[in-house]
Order: structure tokens, then C-alpha cells, then sequence
């Protein structure tokens, strides 16, 4: 008798066990299908994560002893992130445009032209000691090809034809962000409870402390990225005006390396990569390449030490507790399965897992030994 209870029981525990497994898999199946929705929900919580602190402070002011209803501080702050995104894009839009008008008409081959001389002590390197015949080819010209290639009339036409073609898709995910974000600004806990709904009753006390912990950390950590690459953009922008540039060329080329700079390791590179193929189209009027090339090295040098040693760790360094080398394992492997999205990503992404780990997988050492600094 008792044999058969314990089988029934088995039974029981087992069918909740397969149950519970493709209730999940449906679950990850329906996200998946309807993933432009769960973005713009996802995006709508990073937004009230930032807007979060400012909400809370908005709610400390009184008038005439009554403290603002939470709607109004929603709206209020809706629209300062609204302003923000505007006075962004009504500054830096037109620059970009106008840079990229101007790189179509630039003659790179004439700008090379100035390195044809180390260039071709390269050639004569490459040739003498490495046996190899490019002495037939000219690297000054076919690095000019190559540029021209990639600034030519018809890829920048067609690049701002998809641009165009993409502008109903963005009103939609912006008015659908702005909708749902709002919401998240005036009830803090609303996506607490949207996600309590779907979690077993057992596990509602560890869903709870384990958003809690997300979103303190992420706060800290996206409200830290904003003002690096702000003041990186900033720095790198008045040195470049500092050195001679043109206003709106330096806050261009600034606005570059801010935005770049969020990406780990390689981000720095390709902005300095960027910055100096924009760079071309700067070239005359008593400003040469090896001007443009050693002036843009050193700033953003300069700015990246600044970054490294004085930025990352006091704004972010320490915002998601975990070591520079488990960090920098984790961006490596997000970079290889996603490319650059998943090096943005990697970082708040491997921040909730720890998080989710501590809450439910602690019993496991390996997981104990990942976030006992949390």
C-alpha cells in the first residue's frame, strides 16, 4: 500500500515536472513569435529603470503641500527623456547627414596621397622581406578603392532609402515604447506584477528580491553608460576644437566616439577607425591627413586613459559586482554568438543571470562562487 503511494506520488511529481517543462517551452516559443513586442516591453523597462530615480525625486516636490500625483511626474519625465532623445537627433541628424554628402564627393585617392611615401616603404618592406610581389600593386590606390567603394553615391542612396522605408516601423515601436513606459513610470510596480502573474505562488518571494537586485543594478549600470559616453563626446569633442577643428566637425566626429564607446574592447577602435575616414572629407584648406590621423589619435587616446582609469571606475566598474576577467570571458562569448549586439548585451544580460542564479540555483557552488559578491 504505502509502495503505491510513493509511486503515485513519483507519478505526480513527474507529470508537474513535464508539465512544468512544456509550459516553459511554450512560453519561450510565444516569445520568440511575438518578440517585437517583448522588445518593446524590455525597452520600455530599461527606460523606467533609468527614469526611475527622477520619478521618485519628482514625487518629493509639493505644491501647496500635496505631492505630485504619479501620472504627472510620469509625464513629466516621459517628456524630459522625450527631450533629450529630440534635442539629440535634432543636433547630431543633420551632421551625419551632412558628413555623409560630403564623404560621397571626396577624391580618396587625392587624399592618400599624402602616404604615398610610407606606403610605399611598406610596399618595398612586404616585398624585400616577407617575398612578397606587390610591387605590381599599388596598396595607396587599392586602399582607395576600397574607401571609395564604401562611400560610393549609390551604396549611401540606397543606405538612406532603407532608412526611409524603416520610418513607419520606428513610429510604431516609438509610440508603442512611450505608451508602455509611461505606464512602468507611474506604477513602479506594474512590471513586478505582470511578472508575478505567470510565476508559481512558491517563488513569488524570490521573483520579487530577484527584480529588486535587476533593477538597482541595471539602474546604476545604464545610468553610468549615459554619462560615460556623454562626457567622453564632450572630451573628445572640445580637444578636436581645441586643436584647430570646426565646431560642428568635432562634435560630429564626438558624437562617434560617445555612442562607440558603449560597445567593450573594440568600441574605442572602430570609433577612431570611423573618425578617421570621416576625417577625410576635412582635408584642404591647410589641413592635411597626417594633421587630421595623429590629432585624432591623440585625443581619443588621451580620452580613452581618461576613460580607463578614471570614468569606468567611478561611474560603472563596480555596478554589477563581478571581476574584470569573468566580465570580459563573458563579452568575448556574447560577441562570438551575437557579434556586437551581443557585447552590448552581454554585460545587463549576464547581470540578470547572476541574479537569477542567486535566487534559484544557489545550491549549486559553481553559482555560489559566481555571485557571492552580489
Amino acid at each position: 500500500m504505502e509502495g503505491a503511494e510513493n509511486d503515485g506520488r513519483q507519478a505526480v511529481h513527474a507529470t508537474r515536472y513535464v508539465v512544468g517543462v512544456l509550459a516553459t517551452v511554450a512560453g519561450l516559443l510565444l516569445m520568440w513569435y511575438f518578440r517585437d513586442i517583448v522588445g518593446y516591453i524590455v525597452a520600455s523597462a530599461v527606460l523606467a529603470i533609468i527614469g526611475a530615480p527622477l520619478v521618485k525625486l519628482m514625487r518629493k516636490v509639493r505644491v501647496k503641500g500635496r505631492s505630485l500625483p504619479g501620472w504627472l511626474a510620469a509625464l513629466v519625465v516621459l517628456l524630459v527623456l522625450w527631450g533629450v532623445g529630440v534635442a539629440m537627433f535634432a543636433i547630431f541628424i543633420p551632421l551625419i547627414f551632412d558628413k555623409l554628402t560630403a564623404l560621397a564627393s571626396v577624391d580618396f585617392s587625392n587624399v592618400l596621397g599624402s602616404f604615398d611615401e610610407p606606403l610605399r616603404r611598406l610596399q618595398n618592406f612586404l616585398d624585400e622581406y616577407f617575398s612578397l610581389n606587390v610591387s605590381t600593386i599599388s596598396i595607396s590606390d587599392a586602399i582607395g578603392a576600397q574607401v571609395e567603394r564604401l562611400f560610393n553615391p549609390e551604396k549611401l542612396q540606397n543606405f538612406l532609402g532603407s532608412i526611409v522605408s524603416g520610418v513607419a516601423n520606428t513610429v510604431i515601436a516609438l509610440f508603442s515604447v512611450t505608451f508602455i513606459t509611461f505606464f512602468f513610470l507611474k506604477d513602479d510596480n506594474l512590471f513586478l506584477r505582470i511578472i508575478l502573474a505567470v510565476t508559481p505562488t512558491r517563488y513569488e518571494g524570490n521573483v520579487k528580491h530577484a527584480l529588486g537586485s535587476v533593477s538597482s543594478l541595471l539602474s546604476r549600470y545604464f545610468i553610468g553608460i549615459l554619462a560615460e559616453s556623454t562626457i567622453m563626446m564632450l572630451l573628445v569633442s572640445v580637444s578636436l576644437i581645441c586643436c584647430g577643428y570646426m565646431p560642428q566637425n568635432a562634435f560630429f566626429i564626438g558624437l562617434i566616439v560617445g555612442v562607440l564607446n558603449v560597445i567593450p574592447y573594440v568600441g574605442p577602435w572602430i570609433g577612431f577607425g570611423i573618425s578617421l575616414l570621416v576625417g577625410m572629407a576635412f582635408v584642404g584648406g591647410g589641413t592635411t591627413m597626417t594633421f587630421i590621423f595623429f590629432s585624432l589619435a591623440i585625443t581619443i587616446l588621451a580620452a580613452q586613459m581618461i576613460d580607463n582609469f578614471v570614468l569606468q571606475p567611478l561611474l560603472y566598474s563596480n555596478s554589477v559586482n563581478a571581476h574584470p576577467l569573468e566580465i570580459f570571458i563573458v563579452i568575448l562569448m556574447a560577441g562570438h554568438f551575437a557579434g556586437v549586439v551581443g557585447m552590448l548585451l552581454a554585460i545587463p544580460g549576464y547581470t540578470v543571470l547572476r541574479v537569477i542564479g542567486k535566487e534559484f540555483f544557489n545550491h549549486f557552488k559553481i553559482v555560489r562562487k559566481l555571485t557571492e559578491k552580489m
